[in-house]
């Protein structure tokens, strides 16, 4: 067994399930030199800790109206000769009094987030954000693009770039629909993700798509009963279904391998590299403040943009790419390879891993 100088210690305000097997890679390589602390509900409170991942449960005090967060059941980490990484978010008060200390003392104290905030690089709430990062000893992103960004901001800072990934490697398969050309849409039922617009356009148009082509939605959230109400107003429930929020490996995969695109009625994130492990290609809207999982995104390769909150955009280049099905359909192989090449699990994990990769 590999052993390690550093000891990696991750604070998080919760752990979602789609994290789990990346914590667990990380588990499984640096062994007892690796530790996850996590709270159990977000700023946004329909994203919670669930999961089997083994944590160590902090709490979590929101005020403000949940517009700022500190955090409890970590202070004895404050002093610690440990690689500690803590979220890039200023709203978390706790982990600015991290940094300040722990930058006095010269210990290792890395931040892992987005590189800019969701305003934008521009935005006010920037300058708040720099001044953490230059407390920080390095800092991890998501995307090459963003580190190069950021590189050219803070030209003597370390950046590193973490791939923002979901599944490994070796669960990164795809094969052609042989039931259905279904739509599938992954992610939680929010209004802010407009799920129900997707329903409506779906609806409105269907009649112009091969019959043997549902809705599938996979997620929960508060907009779930206004769905169904529509849905039965409606009478077409059984080309729409709602099947809730699934994580299993196994039932995503079979529920991808009937899908011929995958859809994102809102901003786009984890769910574009989620859809290409799978070897699905994604229906984006175009003009959102999306993810940095964007930049996985080649239009006409692997996806598609229809004109946001358009029916008619929508409608239109779903038919489009009905038209061209046996080019979408043969895509599949090279969308598996290409995710596998650049977001997967093992590629993520290695980044973490590094950190304290010092033999003794």
């Amino acid at each position: 067994m590999k052993k390690y100088k550093n000891k990696l210690v991750i604070v998080q305000t919760v752990t979602p399930d789609y994290r789990s097997e990346f914590f667990k890679e990380i588990k499984k390589n640096l062994h007892a030199n690796f530790e996850i602390y996590a709270g159990n509900f977000y700023f946004d409170k329909s994203i919670s800790s669930k999961g089997t991942l083994e944590k160590k449960t902090i709490k979590n005090y929101f005020f403000l109206n949940r517009k700022l967060l500190f955090q409890t059941g970590i202070w004895h980490l404050l002093f610690k000769n440990v690689v500690l990484v803590l979220e890039m978010n200023p709203r978390i008060i706790s982990n600015w009094i991290f940094l300040i200390v722990r930058n006095l003392l010269n210990k290792e104290t890395i931040l892992w987030g987005h590189a800019w905030s969701k305003s934008g690089k521009d935005s006010n709430s920037e300058k708040l954000r720099y001044l953490m990062k230059r407390l920080s000893s390095k800092i991890i992103v998501y995307t090459n693009k963003q580190k190069a960004e950021l590189q050219l901001k803070m030209p003597t800072k370390i950046i590193i770039a973490a791939p923002n990934s979901l599944i490994s490697k070796t669960k990164m398969v795809t094969q052609k629909p042989k039931e259905s050309l279904n739509l599938i849409y992954v992610g939680r039922l929010t209004e802010q993700k407009k799920p129900l617009f997707l329903v409506k356009v779906f609806i409105k148009n269907i009649d112009q798509y091969p019959k043997n082509t549902n809705l599938i939605i996979v997620g929960a959230g508060i907009e779930t009963k206004k769905i169904e109400n529509f849905l039965k107003a409606n009478k077409v429930k059984n080309r729409v279904k709602l099947m809730g929020h699934i994580y299993d490996y196994a039932e995503l995969k079979k529920l991808y391998s009937n899908a011929f695109f995958s859809v994102s009625p809102s901003l786009a994130g984890l769910s574009i590299t989620q859809s290409f492990s799978f070897g699905v290609p994604i229906l984006i809207s175009e003009f959102e403040k999306h993810g940095p999982e964007l930049e996985a995104v080649q239009i006409g390769s692997n996806a598609l943009f229809f004109k946001t909150d358009s029916i008619e955009s929508f409608n239109e280049t779903l038919c489009l790419a009905f038209k061209n099905k046996d080019f979408w359909v043969e895509q599949r192989q090279s969308i598996v390879n290409f995710c596998k090449n650049e977001y997967s699990i093992e590629a993520m994990s290695k980044v973490f891993i590094n950190l304290c990769d010092k033999n003794f």
